[in-house]
């Protein structure tokens, strides 16, 4: 079970031990079980939680996601990460500014969570609901909207409130990821709509 404090120590101990040498992302999740997938989600998730598009980054992010949301749905219980994001070196440094914003991130959130809803996050189903809420949330972050704002924001909230919930062993959390995808989904059509209709409209007044 990966919860708030194994998370935290989990991260100190990265950092500590990429003080003595260089530490991959590969290398520092072979250590961990199926809390790597909460881990995961979290430290990718947190650079997409602001209104600014990441441009070439986030399809790569997005398709990691995707990958180990059909890991998870194919019953997976460790995760098996792409060679080049599993040799991305993370400097102490770098494993200090996780702990810090994990700390403040979740730490928030603890503040209305508890476990509840159990059978959302346990056995077979909890990882059902993960895999589709990563595969999901992966797929519509890799979407190439170029300056969309908020185009990585809601996603990332799907795939952050999965790790919430996995932490906080609280199945409340899967619902309010789900939410967020179909929030995600709807933004987007609306964003489709309006470019089709705006488009239309500029045609319509360059015919005159």
């Amino acid at each position: 079970m990966c919860d708030y404090h194994t998370l935290i120590a989990t991260l100190q101990r990265f950092a500590e031990q990429s003080k003595q040498q260089p530490l991959t992302l590969g290398e520092a999740l072979d250590s961990l079980d199926e809390a790597a997938y909460a881990l995961i989600a979290l430290i990718l998730a947190l650079p997409f939680l602001q209104p600014i598009p990441l441009g070439p980054i986030t399809i790569m992010s997005g398709a990691t996601f995707a990958t180990l949301g059909w890991q998870l749905l194919r019953g997976h219980t460790s995760p098996v990460l792409p060679a080049k994001l599993r040799n991305i070196v993370i400097s102490a440094h770098m494993w200090g500014i996780l702990v810090n914003v994990c700390l403040k991130v979740i730490g928030f959130c603890r503040k209305f969570t508890k476990p509840r809803h159990q059978w959302l996050i346990s056995g077979r189903t909890g990882q059902k609901a993960a895999g589709f809420i990563l595969m999901s949330g992966g797929l519509l972050l890799a979407i190439p909207f170029g300056v969309l704002p908020l185009n990585n924001m809601l996603p990332g909230l799907a795939i952050l409130f999965y790790g919430i919930a996995e932490l906080e062993d609280d199945g409340l959390m899967i619902f309010i990821a789900f939410f967020w995808l179909i929030i995600t989904v709807i933004y987007f059509i609306a964003f489709f709509v309006a470019l089709w209709y705006f488009g239309n409209e500029a045609l319509a007044y360059f015919r005159w």
